[in-house]
Parts: C-alpha cells; structure tokens; sequence
C-alpha cells in the first residue's frame, strides 16, 4: 500500500474531508468522502448530505460489490476513484420506490467519468417511470444479458430486474420490477458499434450491473444471486427498411395507404433485444429525428411499468386476448400470453412532415398481430377502434 500524501489528498478533494482512503491493488484507489462531493460527481453544484444520504464503510464501492476488475473495466487503469453510496435499508426509502444510490467518479488528469447505480422499484401506478425510464433503458442498441439474467445493456445504460422472490408478499397492486440500473454519460446517443471500446464500454457496464445487483441483493437479506455475463451479441445499427417487413417482423409492414413522403421519412430502422426481457425497434433516422418506436416487453413485471398507460393511455381498445388504450403519441395494448402478461407499445415520436399524429391508430393493429404470432401468444387480433 502507498498513501498520497495529506497536502495532495486535501488538494485533491478541495475543502471536503475524506472518510475513507484506501488503496485497490496497483489499477485504482476508491475514496468514500463525507460531505459536500457535487464538486467531484455534480455537473454543477449538486451535492449529497451525509445526513440525508447516509453513507457506509466496506472494502469496495457500492455495497461492497464492485470488485477490481469491474473497476479497471469501468475507468481503466491507474485512475482515483471516489464513490458515495445510500445504505440500502430492507424496505424502499420515503418515496416509496428508492431503495438506494451509489454514486462514483474516476479521475485521471483532466478526464473524468461519472458512474451512477441505483436500486429501486420502477413505479406502475402513478406512471412516473413509464417514459423517462424506457427511454433510456429500452433502446434498440441494448442487449440481452443473457439465459437467467433479466437485463440489457449498451454503452451508456445497463439494468438488471432483481427476482421477485427476494420481495416476497411486499409486491403491491401496479408494482414494477424492481431494477438496479446503472447510467454514464447521456443516454439516447448514437454510438456506431465500430467506433473503438464500444463493446468493452458495453461490456463494462453490464458486468457492473450484474455485481451490483448481487451486492444489492445481499445487502437486502435476499439469498439469490446472478452469475456473470457470458460474451454479449452484437448489437443493432440503421439500416434501410425492407420493403416486405417493418422491423424484422413477418407479417407487419407499413398500412398500404402510405404516400411516398411518408415511406421515404420512414425508410431506416434499428431493432434488437431478441431473446430478452424486451424488444424495440426504431423507424426514422438517427436519434434525435426517430420518428416511431415499437416496443414488446416480455417480462411480465416489466410490463407492468406500463401499468397507467395500458387502463388510461387514452381511448379503449380491446382484442381477443386483452386490452389497452390510444394516444396521438402512445399505444399501449396488454396481452395475456401462456408466460404471463405482455406489452406492445407503439409510440409516434414526432410528427412527420405533414405535422400530423396518427401513426399510432394506423399501426398498433398490425404490430399487436404480427408480434403475438412472433412471441407464440398469438393468433390476436383488435376489434375496430372507434375514430
């Protein structure tokens, strides 16, 4: 071991007075620091309190679930990592869905990259997490962690459901899965899979989501625990939509009544997922300019994230094997499938250059048809929806 010395330590961490130093072999040095730290993990002036975010002592960050490689993985070689955590107590916290935060930022020179993990129940009632969370966490390039790992991962976002088993009778009425996700960087940013560190980036992130949510889970009481990632699949990129298909879907294909305008703004699409907790796909262009997105959740307590959107969305629609609602900008239908309840969503991202919203009405049909027939829960079908 090797300690700084203290005029470089205090140097370092500005006025704030360390808790904790430790050194992590020859690759990383974690520091769990009291006090105001948004000057080392706010983008501003955002900082937690040690009184309201009480923090916690263990031989490595996060509920003592990041070991070294995942470290190294995470910043790489030779960098100072400080890190912040919440306790995480056996129930939610006062909003009734947090469990707990781990925050980390690895400093090298004048780069630094920021790292935040949390645990908590993704909410199904009120809808607060049926937007902003799907957003970030259900995107096209995301991957399927893999068999007994309810997860995804790309080079920003990665999240893992924790078993249901672990929560016992505490799963209410409309409670979601409850996930430790872990977020760096912005999310909804186009990342080509052949820029360089793409897949260790990836990689990387789902390796601390695994380790998180095995930190998490012990923390908890629960006695489950995830075994590692094996070798990821590649992920997706645009490419030109198929004349005969609508995101590599048999049987879905844009309604025949579209003008040309319309097939030429919508004549790219990215889609992945396959074999995971959930499938998306993306028609349009590249991100910000997505026009539609299409979304099947297999994972039943997953879908239930979607819980407010399915009963009212919007006006009614109903089918042979469920129900859901409609929007100018979002469809959501429930199916009831031999493994559980089933989500299909479809969304109208922004308005074509017409500047109308209808693509919803048009395509929900099809899309709940054509991907009940993919998944096996079909033959389904919607009655007429009332204009």
């Amino acid at each position: 071991m090797h300690e700084q010395p203290e005029a470089t330590e205090e140097k370092d961490v500005g006025r704030v007075s360390p808790l904790r130093r430790a050194m992590r072999d020859r690759t990383a040095r974690v520091a769990v620091v009291a006090g105001l730290v948004g000057v080392l993990l706010g983008a501003g002036a955002v900082a937690w309190r040690t009184d309201t975010l009480p923090l916690v002592s263990g031989s490595a960050p996060c509920w003592d679930s990041l070991g070294e490689g995942t470290l190294t993985a995470l910043f790489g070689e030779d960098r100072e990592i400080r890190s912040e955590e919440q306790d995480l107590g056996s129930s939610p916290r006062a909003d009734g869905l947090t469990y707990g935060q781990c925050r980390m930022a690895g400093l090298q020179g004048g780069e630094r990259r920021q790292v935040e993990i949390r645990v908590h129940e993704l909410d199904g009632q009120y809808g607060m997490d049926a937007h902003r969370w799907p957003a970030e966490f259900l995107e096209p390039d995301m991957v399927s962690l893999g068999a007994g790992l309810p997860g995804m991962a790309n080079t920003s976002r990665a999240w893992l459901a924790l078993p249901e088993s672990c929560f016992g009778e505490r799963r209410r009425d409309f409670s979601a899965a409850t996930v430790v996700d872990v977020a760096s960087g912005r999310a909804g940013v186009d990342r080509h899979p052949d820029l360089p560190h793409w897949e260790e980036d990836r990689d990387a992130l789902a390796r601390a989501a695994v380790d998180a949510a095995n930190g998490a889970m012990r923390a908890l009481g629960c006695t489950d625990t995830y075994s590692a990632p094996g070798a990821l699949p590649e992920a997706s990129d645009w490419e030109p939509r198929r004349t005969d298909t609508l995101c590599g879907i048999k049987g879905f294909t844009l309604p025949a009544g579209f003008s040309a305008e319309r097939r030429e703004a919508l004549s790219r699409e990215r889609f992945g997922g396959d074999g995971g907790p959930a499938r998306v796909c993306e028609v349009g262009w590249m991100q910000p300019n997505t026009y539609l997105r299409f979304t099947t959740v297999v994972d039943p307590a997953l879908a239930d994230v979607f819980a407010r959107d399915v009963m009212r969305g919007g006006s009614l629609v109903q089918g042979l094997k469920g129900y859901g609602s409609l929007s100018e900008t979002r469809a959501a239908y429930r199916a009831k499938c031999g493994t559980g309840s089933v989500v299909f969503l479809v969304e109208q991202k922004r308005a074509l250059d017409d500047g109308t919203f209808d693509l919803t009405r048009a395509l929900l049909p099809g899309y709940v048809a054509a991907e009940a027939e993919r998944i096996g829960c079909g033959p389904e079908k919607l009655k007429p929806m009332p204009a």
